[in-house]
């Protein structure tokens, strides 16, 4: 690409070659406060509601910072020509068939800020010489300047060119107007949808964490549509790497059902929505299985298959990761690092209504094991189980759905 500035001197580059590889060591978090900042100026809200998408948009912008910070170890200070890659392109081609058109600009504006904050912490920490900083900082500032108007200009032709090669933006296009409750008749729907609405509905939503094991979706819907034979079936490709599914029907498969069809696909997530009739069933199954996605992906969770009825309690009292771990901690104390057999004993036991017998049937076990296992977790346990039910079965679920939920994070490890 052209040079539209003098390349830095010697002192200058060899600087900018040991701040690049110090915020490539820490590029993930660099990249997380990148997001965050350009997120929010989009403002673009199916982005953060979907979290398949959310995950990609991160991606893009990690793949941009490593391109900037590997191409001037490279080359000091000089134009960084963007990189375009092919989960790249898939990402814009999700969007525009969803109708989605960030603000590209306006999130790169915010990427920048973040970024040279850091960028001028990090040179300041590192250079003693005023002169080799000052040039530092002169090339630097043009060199991230020019890949963000680059980057805006390639994104816009990316885009231009998977509009003109859409299919199927119609549907989605409803499927969004109907979750975000636009009035409309059923009618409509229908005929935009091909899809019939006044009947039951589970929606699903599908996905992977690498759009490469994107056929693994399609499989698995696959021998979801051929285990119901003639029954009606809607699929929307949301991503490269998820599908949202509605199922619906009078005999609806169960919970049980579905868990073993997506578990035996390979590298497939599920969230599943709960059952619901008409073209408000459609909407609020569909919203179910996405908050439970969700709800997965800000954990960390790695669970298959979630039932959003299930973890519903959980997704009100965690809105992040930290502030579900201190709930657990403040909440079982000791008996969070206990055995997990005593857990499972006490969350069933509040599962079955504080019978002992019951959950005994449900764990397989004698009563008297039950009731030692209880008794020994309730001991254990901050809260007890007695006091306030709620908080130690939420606290308990949280566990089970995060195990790890307590282990220091990288960041702090470090």
């Amino acid at each position: 690409m052209d040079e539209l500035w003098s390349p830095p001197g010697a002192a200058a580059a060899a600087a900018i070659r040991v701040v690049c590889e110090r915020l490539l060591a820490d590029a993930e978090t660099l990249t997380d406060a990148i997001t965050a900042s350009a997120a929010e100026a989009q403002g673009d809200p199916a982005i953060l509601a979907d979290a398949a998408l959310h995950a990609e948009d991160r991606e893009l912008n990690r793949s941009d910072l490593v391109q900037w910070l590997t191409s001037n170890i490279q080359h000091p200070g000089g134009r960084v020509e963007p990189y375009v890659s092919p989960r790249t392109s898939a990402y814009i081609g999700d969007l525009v068939s969803r109708g989605i058109a960030p603000e590209f600009a306006a999130g790169w504006r915010a990427a920048l800020g973040v970024a040279w904050r850091r960028w001028i912490d990090e040179c300041l920490a590192v250079i003693d010489d005023r002169e080799a900083l000052a040039q530092v900082l002169d090339v630097s500032a043009h060199s991230l300047v020019q890949y963000a108007l680059d980057s805006v200009s390639i994104l816009r032709e990316v885009s231009l060119a998977s509009a003109m090669g859409n299919a199927g933006a119609e549907a989605l296009a409803m499927i969004q107007l109907i979750a975000s409750g636009t009035p409309m008749t059923p009618d409509l729907a229908e005929e935009r949808l091909s899809y019939r609405l006044e009947r039951n509905h589970v929606a699903l939503v599908l996905w992977v964490d690498d759009p490469a094991f994107g056929d693994a979706l399609d499989e698995l819907i696959g021998r979801l549509r051929a285990g119901r034979p003639g029954r009606p079936m809607l699929v929307a490709r949301a991503s490269a790497a998820s599908r949202w599914v509605w199922l619906s029907g009078p005999d609806l498969p169960d919970d049980a059902h579905l868990e073993s069809a997506v578990l035996e696909a390979d590298s497939v997530h599920a969230s599943v929505g709960r059952r619901a009739r008409g073209l408000e069933g459609f909407r609020s199954s569909y919203q179910d299985a996405l908050a439970g996605q969700a709800l997965l992906t800000r954990l960390g969770a790695d669970r298959r298959f979630t039932a959003y009825a299930s973890v519903e309690l959980v997704d009100s009292l965690t809105k992040d990761r930290a502030s579900a771990a201190r709930f657990v901690s403040n909440t079982l104390g000791p008996l969070a690092d206990a055995d997990r057999s005593l857990r499972q004993a006490l969350l069933t036991y509040v599962q079955c209504g504080f019978s002992t017998t019951r959950a005994a049937a449900r764990l397989y076990l004698h009563r008297n094991t039950v009731e030692r296992r209880v008794s020994k977790a309730d001991e254990l346990s901050i809260v007890k189980v007695e006091d306030n039910p709620v908080h130690v079965s939420a606290a308990l679920l949280v566990l089970d759905l995060v195990p790890d939920i307590l282990a220091p994070s990288t960041s702090s490890a470090s």
